[in-house]
């Protein structure tokens, strides 16, 4: 017998093993009985004696759901999602910093100047063009201030589509980039229903209050951004949050606001101040007395202007007919 006819025979024995122990893997080792998958609770049960054979099997396929090769297609995805936040959208690739191999071991002297050179170079890759290092620094900017200012990942994200909108219908010459950045940021968080006060935004920006406020002009009217004037009410959570008020100061607080707006109160007013002095007059009617110097550092406004909006509001709210 030659060494093919051995090897086939060998190879036909496996084939035939293999398949055995396959046969044997779909019945039921109890009464013999077909086995059943069930996806959803991630078992498999023989259908003739109810055996849970297997439980708690990790499900390979995707999160997502699809109802034709088309939907398919457009959910199947590799990799991290891209984002806005990112000037490449994340589909760069980025060096680590720690200086060691897969196995956790330090690398040697010259291997770690091989891996800075890399990343030096793989930095001045990563922006192609004068727009893309424009778009790299901007999108730093608006993610420090978001950090800064606690704004949710929402609002990060609209800022940065804000700002490639700014860029691409060529609004920057003649303005600064990081008026650009602040300007997109504000417009953002006030779209989102959680804006920050322009004396916040100037606190955290690298540029000036009148810059800011000339810019966000330009940048919603050239856009054609939708942005509704600020509502009182949209601070007051915030506010009571940081002065640890409870959740019935901040109920007063917005009825006191509902109030003053029925009453038009709030026309002309700043929507900060508005907000900061109803919080203080809620906590002082619920008895949770704040004093004007403490919502003032929180709302960051004068305590000149919480009581001079105190008093407008409790003389609306008096004439409120019970």
């Amino acid at each position: 017998m030659t060494d093919t006819t051995i090897r086939r025979h060998e190879h036909t024995s496996q084939r035939e093993t293999a398949e055995e122990e396959t046969d044997e893997d779909l019945v039921c080792p109890e009464c013999g009985g077909t086995l059943a998958h069930d996806s959803e609770r991630g078992e498999t049960v023989c259908e003739e004696c109810g055996l849970v054979v297997e439980e708690d099997e990790i499900d390979p396929g995707p999160e997502w759901r699809a109802f034709d090769a088309a939907e398919k297609d457009e959910k199947s995805r590799v990799g991290a999602p891209t984002t806005n936040m990112m000037h490449d959208k994340g589909l760069s690739t980025n060096i680590g910093w720690q200086d060691k191999d897969a196995y956790g071991n330090s690398l040697s002297s010259r291997q770690r100047e091989k891996m800075q050179r890399l990343r030096t170079w793989n930095e001045r890759f990563r922006t192609r063009d004068s727009k893309e290092r424009n778009l790299k620094q901007a999108l730093g900017e608006i993610d420090r201030m978001a950090s800064a200012l606690g704004l949710p990942e929402n609002v990060r994200e609209t800022a940065s589509v804000i700002y490639r909108r700014a860029l691409d219908e060529d609004l920057l010459p003649g303005r600064s980039i990081e008026g650009v950045a602040t300007a997109s940021l504000y417009a953002a968080a006030r779209q989102a229903g959680t804006p920050r006060s322009l004396d916040e935004i100037d606190a955290v920006s690298r540029v000036d209050k009148d810059e800011i406020a000339r810019t966000y002009r330009y940048v919603v009217r050239e856009l054609g951004l939708e942005v509704k004037p600020a509502d009182p009410e949209s601070y007051v959570p915030r506010f009571a949050s940081d002065l640890d008020l409870s959740e019935e100061v901040e109920r007063r607080a917005r009825q006191l606001l509902s109030t003053a707006k029925s009453k038009g109160v709030h026309s002309g007013k700043s929507p900060v101040g508005l907000a900061a002095a109803a919080v203080y007059a809620a906590s002082l009617l619920s008895n949770e007395k704040v004093t004007q110097n403490e919502v003032s550092e929180v709302a960051n406004i004068s305590e000149v202007t919480i009581r001079n909006r105190y008093h407008e509001l409790l003389e609306a709210e008096e004439g409120v007919p019970t």
